[in-house]
């Protein structure tokens, strides 16, 4: 047995023992998730992930992610396969194609918000010539997910933020219905107003049509 196939055995058999069959539909109902839980809370998958065993090889660990993530048929072992793509020794840009998967297959908020923020964040920092285009593509893309990705793809980013690159996500973005898109540009201006407050203000200001939840969520500490 490789050491690819024992840390998805391992993944699933320590999430089936952790199952609690009273929180499993609790938690499908919170989440309105189509697919089923098994019960596992944070706390436990948490500890599950300090127990599973260490790859070392990177297309082991690639290989590992990836089938936890399309073969997954309890949302569970999505949310490891999302903790394990995070491995800071493998972070490259040629990660993109598969974060873009799991963006579009992934298609809720709780698998994106990490993606955009802990993945796609990190490479826009480490290589702006490569995903800052991708970002600006993004922004307009018919994938609603995909466009949430650039708009909060900056979080935590403070004084390193492209404020070019967020203006545009967020004008893009800035008339469309859609309460995840509008809560996101909400959130991105939130978090800058921590390093940057005048500047948002200024924008929203400048923004008279800006959804009121996106105001709302931008000026929320001004």
């Amino acid at each position: 047995m490789t050491l690819e196939v024992s840390l998805i055995e391992a993944v699933r058999t320590g999430l089936h023992d952790l199952a609690d069959p009273v929180k499993a539909p609790e938690m499908q109902a919170y989440m309105k998730s189509d697919m089923p839980f098994l019960g596992v809370q944070k706390p436990g998958r948490v500890a599950l992930l300090r127990s599973l065993p260490r790859l070392h090889d990177r297309d082991e660990w690639l290989g590992a992610v990836q089938t936890l993530w399309r073969e997954a048929t309890y949302r569970e072992e999505r949310y490891v396969a999302l903790a394990l793509s995070g491995d800071r020794r493998f972070q490259s840009v040629d990660l993109l194609p598969w974060f873009d998967e799991m963006i579009v297959t992934g298609a809720w908020w709780d698998y994106v918000d990490e993606i955009a923020s802990k993945r796609v964040g990190p490479l826009l920092r480490s290589t702006p010539d490569v995903v800052r285009p991708l970002m600006l593509k993004w922004s307009v893309d018919a994938d609603r997910w995909r466009r949430r990705t650039s708009v909060i793809c900056q979080l935590g980013f403070k004084g390193a933020t492209d404020v070019d690159l967020l203006t545009a996500c967020v004008d893009a973005n800035a008339d469309d219905p859609d309460f995840f898109l509008r809560k996101g540009i909400g959130w991105a201006l939130r978090e800058f107003a921590k390093t940057e407050p005048g500047w948002v203000r200024a924008f929203v200001e400048a923004r008279p049509g800006l959804s009121p939840l996106s105001r709302r969520e931008a000026l929320k500490h001004l």
